[in-house]
């Protein structure tokens, strides 16, 4: 279970099923999230409000997207802006770039992409992935401390380490191959490249959780594939 961490995302999306499908979505990977249908509303909430990250959809009421974007860059240079287009609206695209958003998202979009988009703007903002507390089988880990504990024992977690369990925790639902780690994690420009990293960096996982969990897996590894956390 993942304690609401500090991140806080703001979604102002007129499309009532999408906007509690976005909702659902970033609340189930930990965020606290919160939205609104109305354009005028939602840049009340994004001015008056602190918000680590703001998704964005172009045709709103009241006022559109873009002017939304303009007005809280103006007022909040740094604010982390997505903006949500139409697929293949790449006219969308140009103005939200020259409007201030940071990035965006085509719809419709699948949840990975939604996700990594997210967890990347958040990155580069300081939100980093690995900032929340995770309770997993018995084992908390703590991205404030960088500390994982069970009952009376405690092992230290660089920041690193935090961010690959964090990484694993959020996309437990699948195998996670050493290039993604490379990518999201250490964002490596070429994943390709040769690299034991993620290798050693397991292991040094595995160790520790060892000493708190014993023989217990906590990652497993899936031959020729990748990783996936028990």
């Amino acid at each position: 279970m993942i304690k609401p961490p500090k991140a806080r995302i703001l979604v102002v999306e007129d499309d009532p099923a999408i906007l509690q499908g976005l909702l659902d979505v970033l609340v189930f990977n930990g965020y606290a999230a919160e939205g609104v249908e109305d354009g005028g509303q939602g840049l009340a909430l994004a001015l008056n409000n602190p918000f680590d990250l703001i998704l964005l959809d172009v045709m709103l009421p009241t006022i559109d997207g873009f002017s939304i974007c303009r007005q809280v860059r103006r007022e909040k240079p740094v604010q982390g802006i997505i903006i949500l287009t139409a697929k293949g609206a790449e006219d969308d695209v140009v103005t939200g770039f020259k409007a201030g958003a940071d990035d965006y998202v085509s719809k419709p979009f699948s949840i990975r992409e939604l996700m990594m988009r997210v967890e990347a703007l958040l990155r580069r903002s300081g939100k980093a992935l690995g900032d929340g507390t995770l309770d997993i089988n018995g084992i908390r880990c703590d991205g404030n401390t960088l500390t994982a504990r069970s009952g009376d024992a405690q092992v230290e977690l660089p920041r690193r380490e935090m961010e690959i369990i964090a990484y694993l925790h959020r996309h437990q639902e699948r195998i996670i191959s050493k290039q993604e780690m490379l990518t999201e994690i250490w964002h490596y420009a070429s994943p390709d490249i040769e690299t034991r990293t993620v290798d050693i960096h397991i292991l040094k996982l595995r160790k520790k959780m060892a000493r708190l969990i014993g023989d217990a897996p906590f990652i497993r590894t899936i031959r020729g594939e990748g990783y996936r956390l028990v």
